[in-house]
């Protein structure tokens, strides 16, 4: 028996139907292992990209530790005089934005550890939580994300203007080296100033957790300094201050790189700056990740 007509026609067009769905099946079906086959190369390209980032900030440092400690005394010029006025605007002008941030999270710290410690019947242990937290990790860290904040886009948003300016060219048209007389400086005045404003901040955090010991925890301001004195060691200051020297140099190093690689246009300082801010933060919690695992399998006890 011979098919109906409409049974033909109908068969007919489920067959061309099929015939042009099938390409599209079959190029969306390829693009798939084609994306998942790209994802190692993009990973390769991604850590080789990461890894030569590094080298330009160890160059740019390494640089600018010579020209700060070893040019001097090839009878290349220092610039003191931009030194200080760098270490004015990262460390001086950032003590009262330090100051009330460590205070309040000292304070914040004494809260939260107490809540957990009144339940234990351990309330005299507040201060030296506080001060072992804030000395060994939130002191540095919390002063290095100001700094961010504050230089490290002031750096950039500078170098990338003067690039956009065409500044930088002219200071080697002048025999000037553009490391040494915009990067040494900000280099030199980081590495006194961060130590000095981890020192205060450690001061402010813990007199932000002497004033919930005060007023909620029993003791008076000359025992609970005592408290503090007493539960740390030599070890959870020294380890904040090395932390905040390299804090420094990552800062430094990201906003003067982020400022050279700045391109032509107003838009690009805009996007160097915003690229420095991000990337150093990063790149400080990844450092402060490494040191403070070092320190602890150096020191475990």
């Amino acid at each position: 028996m011979s098919p109906s007509p409409a049974l033909g026609l109908a068969l007919e067009l489920v067959t061309r139907k099929t015939a042009e769905a099938t390409p599209e099946k079959g190029a969306l079906a390829l693009k798939v292992p084609g994306k998942i086959a790209a994802i190692p190369g993009t990973v390769g390209m991604w850590t080789i990209d990461s890894f030569a980032y590094i080298g330009g900030l160890a160059t740019l440092a390494g640089q600018s530790a010579y020209i700060t400690f070893v040019g001097p005394f090839r009878g290349q010029r220092l610039h003191p005089e931009r030194a200080l006025h760098q270490a004015m605007a990262v460390g001086v002008e950032a003590i009262p934005i330090v100051s009330l941030i460590t205070f309040f999270v000292g304070l914040i710290m004494a809260l939260q550890s107490a809540y957990e410690l009144r339940q234990l019947g351990a309330i005299q242990f507040v201060a030296g939580a506080v001060a072992v937290a804030i000395l060994r990790e939130l002191g540095p860290l919390l002063t290095a994300i100001v700094v961010i904040g504050r230089s490290g886009s002031a750096f950039a948003a500078e170098i990338g203007t003067k690039k956009v300016t065409e500044e930088v060219d002219a200071l080697r048209t002048m025999a000037f080296d553009p490391v040494g007389f915009l990067v040494a400086p900000k280099f030199l005045a980081m590495l006194v100033m961060m130590p000095c404003l981890t020192i205060w901040a450690d001061f402010m955090g813990v007199v932000g957790g002497s004033v919930f010991g005060v007023a909620g925890a029993g003791f008076t301001f000359g025992s609970y300094f005592q408290a503090t004195r007493d539960a740390i060691v030599s070890r959870d200051i020294y380890t904040g201050l090395i932390k905040s020297v390299l804090f420094g140099l990552v800062i430094t190093a990201v906003g003067c790189r982020e400022g050279f690689s700045t391109g032509a246009g107003a838009e690009e300082v805009g996007r160097s700056t915003t690229a420095a801010v991000v990337t150093s933060i990063a790149l400080v919690v990844a450092v402060d990740l490494v040191f403070t695992t070092l320190f602890y399998y150096i020191n475990p006890s």
